[in-house]
């Protein structure tokens, strides 16, 4: 078995180790000059509002944000409305259910409304 030959790591063609920015201080300087006094309007990016903050969440740590979005829950008229459960049906029943098309959980759930109207009356 031949051993694969390895050069020392002197012989290796690295990248250079850049860690400075290539940026000279009279490049900077230049560009902070150069840049307008009032900032630049963008229409896809605009100005917030101060009703844009209403909801906004204030933290001073990741602890602190964490608890505050722990007891967040869902606003005014988003509680669930449906209650999720399994109820079975005859395969046939089932197919002919799914066969009326998009909206068929919710035809059933009209329809069992209505029985048990007829029911309870």
């Amino acid at each position: 078995m031949a051993r694969a030959s390895f050069r020392a790591a002197t012989e290796i063609e690295m990248k250079p180790d850049v860690t400075s920015s290539s940026f000279d201080a009279a490049f900077i300087a230049a560009a902070i000059a150069a840049a307008p006094e009032t900032p630049v309007p963008d229409p896809e990016n605009p100005p917030t509002r101060p009703e844009d903050w209403d909801n906004a969440i204030v933290s001073h740590s990741y602890a602190e944000l964490k608890a505050q979005l722990a007891v967040r829950r869902r606003g005014p008229g988003k509680a669930p409305r449906k209650t999720p459960t399994t109820i079975r049906f005859d395969p046939d029943v089932l197919v002919a259910l799914k066969a009326t098309g998009k909206g068929w959980q919710t035809r059933v759930n009209d329809t069992m409304r209505e029985w048990l109207k007829t029911r309870s009356a």
